[in-house]
């Protein structure tokens, strides 16, 4: 076939395919211009899932009636001019090819009414053809509605799928945009019934509402706030403790300047944070907004703008570990206010009966019982420990011990439940893992070296990161232009699939120019060694044994769950056991 010009009609509907995959990404892109004209309220109301009928209204700065047409017109935009605006865009839309596609593939709508105008005018387009302006009675700002989407493309429509599940994806798109702009009002209506009303968020009161009306209160219960800054980009909002862990991906909401994105760096950086306390297979649940200069994150690398490429990826990432790994880390108790909850339906560990001799691989359990029966004891009043003492510590002091699994204290508040051996595993990974850093990587040649084959580009990266391979503890050598032999790797390692996990590095070091994997083959080590040799359930404690576990939990790191992400202790308020008794009812 001889190359042709396409119609315009043709090239708008192509790129509908692109912008335009279900009633979800319409709303999406008219949201985005609602909240690029200034709206402070949205209302989205649809028929049938979207499919039939999508109106939505706000109260933003509108369109002139004279540019109503050109709104219309493909790569038309008030948002950009030249190549400095699209380097360093900050509007949520730019190319100005989102009404047009749309418009190619429904039956589209559009009124506006400026501030200063006496009246709104309106125009409609269907399979291209355009029909107006005229005048039309509306308040200020702009309404726009789709009818009928793909009802000239029917092949498309029938990838849509049922009108519940349609509806739920503009549902959580509506509630994605709800936390990005928590100033902004949101209503949402499906076949004439409201379904979702959020007010604007005032304070950080309303804020953290907002976040409860989207995620519930479950979350918010369990959330921790973070907010840091560093280089120019600064972090904020809620990552929720390791016992709030999802079985699924729902609960994760990552915004860059306000645009929420799905991006393999991020989810790494988090991924990373919460290595150490989460529970195998389970997801972090976290809203999180990322602040920088827009001229360091391009967002034009997706038709739909879902991903993001930055700049300085490595110094992202770092900035994005460090924040969310020191708030985790201070998740032990008198950090926070509130105990971690229980993860529902999760497996305790399993009682191990015997007397109090430890077995296996000799980490001072006996000498760690021993140093607990040497601290000092408590102040106590005639009839037990002093809690309306202000010096009284957050875990209280013990009172009691049951069934040799649990240790009883008595705090300021109430009654604090404390898994000993989960919190004396934590206490002793978190000793190994002082030890081994401040011993770093020892080297262990192999007898035999063995030969890897390997991508250019992952030559590329012995090449430019042999110094942080020799600091991992792996030795090297080129071996030709695809492929790499391996002489040495980290001692603790050394029973490992060492060539796997030279892959494994590689493949990180091509991809985020660093890798932890070796930090968290040792760390995964260093944990089973820690249950090994911490105390066994049915271990008979001493009172004072019991303190000294207690003061050990407030000084340790993310000591409020051990290795594997369940919860330490766990309190009960004297409202919380008033309620148990019926006390006052």
């Amino acid at each position: 076939m001889p190359i042709r010009q396409l119609p315009e009609h043709l090239v708008n509907q192509i790129a509908a395919g692109e912008v335009v995959e279900r009633p979800a990404s319409v709303v999406k892109e008219l949201v985005e211009n609602c909240l690029d004209a200034g709206a402070s309220r949205i209302r989205v109301e649809v028929e049938q899932g979207g499919m039939r009928r999508i109106r939505i209204v706000d109260d933003g700065g509108g369109i002139p009636a004279d540019q109503l047409p050109l709104a219309l017109s493909p790569h038309a935009t008030s948002k950009i001019g030249c190549l400095d605006d699209l380097e360093g865009v900050a509007s949520l839309g730019f190319r100005g090819e989102a009404l047009a596609s749309i418009a190619s593939v429904a039956r589209l709508r559009l009124a506006s009414r400026v501030p200063e105008a006496d009246s709104g005018y309106e125009i409609e387009a269907e399979g291209g053809q355009v029909t107006g302006p005229r005048p039309a009675g509306l308040a200020e700002g702009s309404v726009i509605e789709v009818r009928d989407l793909f009802f000239n493309t029917p092949a498309r429509r029938k990838f849509l799928r049922t009108e519940r599940t349609e509806f739920n994806h503009i549902d959580e798109l509506v509630k994605r945009m709800a936390l990005a702009n928590m100033a902004v009002a949101f209503e949402l209506h499906h076949n004439g019934r409201a379904v979702r009303r959020l007010p604007p968020a005032e304070g950080e009161a309303g804020s953290v509402r907002r976040v409860g009306d989207v995620c519930g209160e479950g979350f918010v219960s369990e959330a921790l706030h973070l907010e840091n800054e560093h280089a120019g980009m600064r972090l904020a909002g809620w990552i929720a403790r390791p016992s709030f862990s999802r079985s699924q991906a729902d609960l994760q909401f990552f915004f860059v300047n306000g645009r929420l994105v799905r991006d393999r760096l991020v989810a790494h950086a988090i991924r990373q944070a919460y290595r150490d306390v989460l529970y195998h297979g389970r997801h972090p649940a976290f809203v999180l907004m990322l602040t920088l200069d827009p001229r360091r994150v391009d967002v034009n690398v997706h038709p739909q703008k879902t991903e993001v490429r930055f700049r300085d990826g490595r110094l992202v990432h770092d900035f994005l570990f460090s924040t969310i790994n020191r708030a985790l880390a201070d998740t032990r108790p008198g950090q926070t206010d509130a105990a971690p909850a229980r993860l529902p339906g999760q497996a305790s560990m399993p009682a191990h009966s015997g007397s109090g001799q430890q077995a296996g691989l000799g980490l001072g359990v006996a000498e760690t019982m021993a140093r607990y029966a040497q601290l000092g004891q408590p102040r106590m009043q005639e009839n037990g420990p002093k809690t309306n003492d202000q010096s009284v510590p957050p875990l209280g002091f013990a009172v009691a011990q049951i069934h040799g699994v649990f240790v009883l204290a008595e705090n300021a508040r109430g009654l604090v439940v404390v898994d000993m051996h989960a919190a004396h595993e934590r206490i002793v990974y978190e000793q190994l893992k002082r030890t081994w850093a401040e011993d770093r990587v020892r080297s262990q040649r192999l007898l035999v070296p063995e030969r890897l084959p390997v991508s250019q580009r992952e030559v590329h990266a012995v090449e430019s990161h042999g110094s942080d391979l020799s600091r991992l503890g792996f030795e090297l050598d080129l071996a030709g232009p695809e492929a790499v032999t391996v002489r040495a790797v980290p001692s603790l390692l050394t029973r490992a699939d060492s060539l796997g996990l030279v892959r494994d590095v590689l493949s990180d070091l091509v991809e985020l120019g660093d890798s932890a994997r070796i930090d968290s083959a040792i760390d995964a080590l260093l944990s089973t060694m820690a249950c090994h040799g911490s105390v066994r359930a049915n271990r008979r404690l001493t009172i004072e044994e019991m303190n000294g576990l207690l003061r050990d939990m407030e000084r340790t790191e993310r000591s409020d769950q051990c290795n594997h992400g369940r919860p330490t202790w766990v309190e009960l308020d004297m409202k919380s056991l008033d309620r148990l008794f019926l006390r006052g009812q």
